[in-house]
């Protein structure tokens, strides 16, 4: 099984490498090109979309391949197709909000259907240590699924950011389920950390392509499921606290821009240029090293879910608890949670 996620991670890498030139020619053809029309877009020159078809390429091939055809895995590769359906479309025409959100619950649901269910939360104040959800579990893991998925796109502003980031949290994951031995789970975790990364060398700064909403839908849907296969496997009370710090800077940034928007009472899903990346690159960062200073960020919030994981409940808890507040001083350093002055 060692050897055989090797395998899996490495396959996805070089399906997702060598399919993304196809992927980017395809969206020249077609039209699906980022055209640079307000402030928000830090590139300059139009940039061809779907890499995110190149990263679906490899992840349904290896799963195909690598997993068994059970209904978990058909169910979690119908709601990846509706997905990626669906963010081609947005890509090369703008589908309204509204309509991407329903077919993004449609697909959480496919998958929730097919057996991904998060069945317990961390409870540290019950003698167990954690709490069943039983009818609250549907509606939940629908929430977890669509959130996540969305939080990928959020942080996609940078070259090679998105990528990055979701490879490092795939391989968070992995060393988790790694230590408690989830073979399967493994196996897709490399798979996602291979497609993610085997797109990367095409999108790292200077970008020729980029994922769009078809890869960042896609790779957000992949890692929110294989975080909740792994926190069903365990038996631990922190389950719900690692997959959390696993893909951490998505989260996070999410989390804060919804506090930051709520604070300047500005309407949730309106975008802005005070997200972790702006705010970095504020303080004089170039994109490479902001992209870089993520990475170490990712990495280290990815290491910590892995010392969690592996942890006893107190141990485990105190960590977060104490993790969490430094998050939240270095977030209040860079603005991310204050009153935007107007000028």
């Amino acid at each position: 099984m060692d050897k055989f996620f090797i395998i899996a991670f490495f396959c996805a890498f070089v399906i997702a490498f060598l399919v993304t030139p196809l992927a980017r020619r395809l969206a020249i053809k077609v039209g699906a090109l980022d055209v640079p029309k307000c402030e928000r877009k830090i590139h300059k020159s139009p940039m061809p979309y779907f890499g995110g078809i190149a990263i679906y390429v490899a992840i349904m091939a290896c799963m195909f391949v690598f997993l068994p055809h059970n209904e978990i895995n058909i169910s979690i590769m119908i709601g990846a197709t509706i997905l990626v359906l669906v963010g081609i479309i947005d890509d090369m025409y703008d589908m309204p909000a509204k309509i991407k959100l329903a077919f993004q619950i449609i697909a959480a649901i496919i998958a929730v259907s097919g057996g991904v269910r998060i069945y317990f939360i961390t409870n540290p104040f019950h003698v167990t240590g954690y709490s069943f959800l039983d009818t609250l579990s549907i509606p939940i893991t629908i929430i977890w699924i669509v959130g996540v998925t969305n939080t990928i796109n959020l942080i996609d502003g940078l070259d090679g950011l998105a990528a990055g980031v979701s490879g490092i949290a795939a391989f968070s994951l992995l060393l988790t389920a790694f230590t408690k031995g989830y073979d399967f789970i493994i196996i897709q975790c490399a798979i996602v950390a291979g497609a993610a990364l085997g797109f990367l060398p095409h999108n790292f700064n200077p970008a020729r392509i980029f994922m769009g909403d078809t890869g960042s839908m896609l790779l957000g849907y992949m890692l929110s499921i294989v975080a909740v296969l792994g926190a069903v496997k365990s038996v631990a009370a922190i389950t719900l606290i690692v997959p959390i710090f696993a893909i951490g800077i998505p989260i996070l940034d999410t989390f804060f821009a919804i506090v930051r928007r709520l604070i300047n009472k500005k309407p949730i899903m309106e975008p802005d240029k005070e997200h972790l990346h702006h705010q970095l690159m504020k303080k004089g960062l170039n994109q490479k090293q902001t992209v870089l200073v993520l990475y170490a960020i990712s990495i280290f919030l990815g290491l910590t879910a892995v010392f969690i994981s592996n942890a006893n409940t107190q141990i485990g808890v105190l960590t977060g608890i104490v993790v969490a507040l430094i998050i939240f001083v270095v977030a209040n350093r860079l603005n991310l949670i204050k009153k935007v002055n107007k000028k």
